[in-house]
């Protein structure tokens, strides 16, 4: 039978006990075999179960390891029957704790538990929660500033859908707290307006599952196993899984909130509306909450850089035909005869030839990419800022500004069966962890630099190879092709060893042996960050710095393994491989990660577990009664198990260093980022809704170790920026030419000025082409580089336009980075952290507290005087 403030009708879906009555609001699951069958509900906890015992002697007090005995026949040894043991003591403590338990006779089995409302107030008294008591209306702004203060408030708190407390804190009400106290509970509907009581109700029942998390957790098994709480059972197998319910909808005026979620936002139609954060906070928590609020706002500020990138792509497109670069290499009136591209084999061949790629280089190499490089560098200093300002916002919502930091999780237990982490363990129990990770750290570093070495003999030995072919079109496209089928294989390693370095990372981090669950989420992201951006980043890197940096020059190049020459730029440098590059990568990465291994491959995973179950099951399956009905901790369990934020962040913090490092070279890289977010988050919207267990709800007061690492990269994309500018790009060659060297001012013979000359009778015996279609009493050919030619009296050393343009890059490179960072801080420091209505609302709360405070108390003193008057008049007419 119910009491009566438990009297909440039970939801459709199998959410109750079997008594119909009390909620399901947590569930633990172990497998188990099956003997015959039986009835299906067998309660225990509050009197319709014996109740479990430590004492040895006590007759069949362990229950549950006698019936393992008998349904195994002792064949699956004693590891089972510990086990037993453990859950026995285990879920006595949850008794112990005033849970409610109940349990039924399946092969896997369910422990279902229930948290009283007594429990609930317990709780909220020992962690000091704060519930709203009253409503107080702003005074609504008009004219001019109350329209544009409206317009900005709409802008950085939209109203979202389904959520039951308003969103615009302007026109409506604000929240006085205190604390909450068991004397408040007995007369809850009499201290508390209706809106108030139904929203501190709904409060504590929505985070039903953290509090029963937080019991779990704290549950100790002292005697069967020195075990702490719920994740050390779950390291050491003893329960398979925890998690809470979907669909636990308590609130009967509004849609069930997962189907709110479903319609509101796992839903592609809803793509441009704002998230309801509110509810998603409401739903799975606020570490869940604050990851898509984040993402959120990186998407809403992708829009202007995307604009950018497209107004400077538009400003390369229709000015192409006026580049005077491009339009010398693509004149074969200029008769620029080029050196052979590889030894013996390779012929010849005109500047002509690379007409295109010249043109498609300035389409992503002007005088606008400068600008767009330090627009960006203040598009991250104002998202860092803007995210500040929105995560106050988020944190004084949902109470989170006085929120102590706590490690999650007491002590850290690893899935090997490691010892538990504790204070007692010294440096020198952690040394042997420390030297396996710097030498996995380093072998990883060594894996990744071979791949791309790998790649770069690849693409030096098939250019060598393709260049044999005797037809004259391959030879003109075999730059292009080798290039593209390098990018591919680029893309093809980088996808495999991000899922090697996952799991190399959470070994070496276990071997750390970190004392608590936060430490080990904290390491193990940084050494996940490091080894995933720098296998993402490498390729790129090199195409980007070294590449042709050390090829040498013609009569003195310098060779790989003795035979195969390295390769060099295209004579329109090296940026447009940056950009394809990049562009590959990034769009590979978001491509196939969100459509197989975020989409596929869960399916296929669940389809061979299906599969799997059906197959062990066997004969005991088909006996099953087709009609039962399948409970809401059947389908759950059946779903992919939640494995945290941690690969939902990565993903887009490598997109975020795509987006920032090298976007002088790919303008366009923040409009794909755009594109693939606003699928992205619907994505994981629809994943979180209907395609895997619900989180437990963890709260969290930021995005963590997190904020640091955009915060690194935003520093580091000023200094890659401007060394792209300066060595990959041809900007400083032509500002260096047209201010210094040119006859006119203007950029005509640029091109002539940027190549040298070479005789050909220097070749090396061997190196020169074993037949050419040109002259062959040729005597010159050119290549890019800036050296003396060979009638010089120092032919083939560096010339002085060589040191002008080296002394010109690294001038711009301390000019752009000091300009930047300048900007960049100049930018944080007039975005203030907090803004200026939430300071307004704050003191307006304290304001409005301290009057509630004196009113409680004059009203307290007005009842004393009342009372000492009454008692003094009883006095004088009994007298």
């Amino acid at each position: 039978m119910c009491e009566q403030d438990e009297s909440v009708p039970c939801p459709r879906g199998g959410l109750c006990f079997a008594d119909g009555c009390r909620r399901v609001d947590y569930v633990l699951v172990y497998h188990c075999k099956r003997r015959h069958s039986q009835s299906r509900h067998s309660i225990i906890s509050n009197g319709n179960l014996p109740s479990l015992s430590p004492t040895p002697s006590r007759r069949n007090t362990q229950p549950e390891l006698a019936e393992v005995e008998l349904e195994a026949g002792l064949a699956s040894g004693p590891g089972e029957g510990e086990k037993a043991l453990i859950r026995e003591e285990f879920e006595r403590g949850l008794q112990e704790e005033g849970l409610e338990i109940e349990r039924d006779k399946e092969t896997v089995r369910f422990t279902r538990l229930h948290v009283p409302w007594s429990v609930l107030s317990r709780e909220a008294e020992l962690l000091k929660i704060k519930v709203p008591t009253k409503r107080v209306s702003f005074t609504q702004k008009t004219g001019l500033a109350g329209a544009i203060s409206s317009l900005w408030e709409k802008l950085n708190q939209p109203f979202q859908p389904g959520v039951p407390e308003p969103q615009n804190p302007l026109s409506l009400f604000c929240m006085e707290y205190f604390l909450f106290s068991p004397h408040i509970l007995h007369n809850l509907k009499i201290f508390f307006d209706v809106f108030s009581y139904n929203f501190v109700y709904l409060y504590f029942c929505v985070n039903l599952p953290l509090k029963v998390l937080e019991i779990l957790r704290r549950t100790a098994c002292t005697q069967t196993c020195q075990t702490m709480g719920i994740t050390s059972l779950l390291a050491k197998g003893v329960y398979d899984s925890a998690f809470p319910l979907h669909d636990v909808s308590y609130d009967k005026e509004h849609r069930n909130d997962r189907q709110m979620l479903h319609e509101e936002w796992a839903n592609y139609g809803v793509f441009f509306k704002y998230q309801p954060a509110d509810l998603i906070r409401k739903y799975f928590g606020e570490k869940i909450g604050l990851y898509f609020a984040w993402l959120g706002v990186y998407t809403q500020l992708l829009i202007p850089a995307s604009a950018m990138g497209i107004v400077v792509f538009l400003y390369g497109w229709l000015t192409v035909d006026t580049n005077v670069p491009s339009q010398e290499m693509c004149d074969e009136r200029l008769n620029f005869t080029m050196c052979p591209l590889c030894d013996r084999v390779c012929d010849y061949w005109q500047l002509s030839s690379m007409c295109s790629t010249a043109r498609a280089s300035y389409l992503f190499d002007n005088h606008a990419t400068v600008a767009f490089a330090i627009f960006m560098s203040l598009w991250a200093a104002v998202f860092l800022e803007h995210w500040k300002r929105r995560q106050r916002c988020l944190q004084h919502r949902w109470d989170l500004t006085d929120m102590e930091e706590e490690e999650v999780g007491t002590l850290f237990t690893t899935t090997h069966n490691l010892p538990i982490a504790s204070e007692s363990l010294t440096w020198k129990d952690r040394l042997p962890g420390y030297c396996v990770n710097v030498s996995s750290i380093l072998l990883m570093v060594g894996v990744t630099f071979s791949a791309v070495f790998g790649v770069i003999l690849y693409r030096i030995i098939v250019f060598a190879v393709m260049s044999m072919n005797p037809d004259h079109e391959a030879k003109a496209n075999v730059r292009v092709t080798v290039t593209t089928t390098a990018v591919i294989i680029n893309l093809l390693v980088v996808l495999v060893l991000d899922e090697i370095y996952g799991a190399v990372a959470v070994w070496i981090t276990e071997l750390e042996i970190p004392r608590t669950e936060a430490a080990f989420e904290e390491h193990l992201i940084l050494k996940a960050f490091l080894l995933k951006s720098m296998n993402a980043f490498a390729p790129v890197f090199y195409v980007a710095f070294f590449k042709g940096r050390f090829a040498g020059r013609p009569g003195d190049y310098v060779y790989v393994f003795k035979d195969f020459r390295m390769e060099e730029c295209a004579p329109a440098g090296c940026l447009i491989e940056v950009c394809i590059q990049l562009g590959m990568i990034m769009l590979g990465k978001q491509l196939i990660q969100n459509n197989v291994f975020e989409i596929a491959i869960p399916k296929l995973k669940k389809m061979y577990r299906t599969y799997k179950e059906e197959k062990e099951g066997g004969e005991k399956k088909k006996s099953k009664d087709p009609n039962r009905p399948r409970h809401r901790w059947d389908l759950d369990y059946e779903l992919e198990p939640y494995e945290g934020l941690s690969p939902e962040y990565m993903e887009m913090i490598i997109q975020y260093g795509f987006v920032t490092l090298f976007v002088a070279s790919f303008p366009l890289a923040p409009v794909f980022a755009l594109l693939n977010n606003v699928i992205e988050i619907r994505l994981d919207a629809a994943k979180f809704v209907t395609e895997i267990r619900r989180p437990d709800a963890v709260r969290a007061k930021e995005i963590g170790i997190w904020y640091n690492i955009l915060s690194g990269i935003s520093k580091f994309a000023v200094i890659t920026n401007a060394f792209v500018i300066s060595f990959t790009s041809e900007f400083i060659p032509r500002m260096v030419y047209q201010y210094l060297y040119s006859d006119t001012g203007t950029m005509h013979g640029f091109t002539d000025h940027t190549l040298a000359y070479f005789n050909t009778s220097n070749f090396k015996p061997g190196t020169a082409p074993n037949s050419t279609r040109f002259d062959r009493e040729l005597r010159i050919c050119r290549y890019k580089d800036y050296r003396d030619p060979p009638w010089s009296p120092e032919s083939y050393q560096l010339s002085k336009q060589y040191w002008s343009v080296l002394a010109a890059r690294l001038a711009f490179v301390i000019f752009f980075q000091n300009l930047a960072m300048f900007l960049s801080m100049l930018v944080a420091w007039l975005i203030p952290d907090v803004p200026r209505s939430l300071k307004e609302r704050v003191k307006r709360e304290k304001v409005l507290l301290l009057d509630l405070l004196l009113s409680e108390e004059a009203e307290k003193q007005r009842q004393d005087t009342c009372w000492h008057l009454f008692i003094k008049k009883k006095k004088n007419s009994c007298t």
